[in-house]
């Protein structure tokens, strides 16, 4: 049986969620962000102690189908954004990614998506992206121009520009803002 979970969005997560699965007895055929597939199907007792169980770690065991789908376009989303770089997905367009993953048109699957969550899907898209850049620029490894391959923009000034209209800065003024807030412990043994 396939089981739609929300709130899946990292790795830990899927741990939990496969640890939440053993703890109730079940056998996890296979997991990804959003959706896990157990065996033996279980019972409506069963299914409401898994939900009670999934929602004290902060997941939520969806049973209607539109939720369900919004869910798998979020997670997909995530993939596509968060956990692409080994797989080529990148190079697909959200819109053919989206209907490659969920297996619907994407006219429909947006209409459900806006009507559901309030914003358009590109919008989701690109707040995981800058989401996604926060992260790489809060590490320090990276340039900005290799920032922005990494995250399919087509220049550093083309993510420069969405980054400061989604947070109100540059990405080099966030760099800085998370270099003067860092912990002082954390720069023990860099002396």
């Amino acid at each position: 049986m396939i089981l739609h979970i929300k709130n899946m969005v990292c790795q830990r997560c899927i741990e939990t969620v496969r640890s939440v699965l053993k703890e109730q007895g079940f056998k996890v055929l296979s997991i990804k962000l959003g959706e896990v597939e157990i065996d033996p199907t279980p019972s409506e007792i069963q299914t409401l102690q898994l939900s009670e169980a999934l929602t004290a770690k902060g997941f939520e065991l969806l049973q209607d189908k539109k939720s369900q789908t919004v869910e798998q376009i979020k997670a997909a989303i995530v993939q596509w954004v968060h956990y692409s770089e080994k797989d080529p997905v990148q190079n697909l367009n959200l819109s053919e990614y989206l209907v490659r993953e969920i297996g619907a048109d994407y006219s429909s699957l947006s209409h459900l998506f806006s009507a559901s969550e309030g914003i358009t899907i590109e919008k989701f898209a690109i707040l995981q992206k800058i989401e996604r850049v926060k992260e790489l620029l809060s590490y320090g490894e990276l340039t900005s121009s290799e920032i922005a391959f990494k995250t399919g923009y087509s220049s550093a000034a083309h993510l420069s520009s969405q980054f400061k209209k989604e947070t109100g800065m540059t990405p080099g003024q966030y760099k800085n803002l998370k270099d003067k807030n860092r912990n002082p412990l954390d720069q023990v043994g860099n002396v």
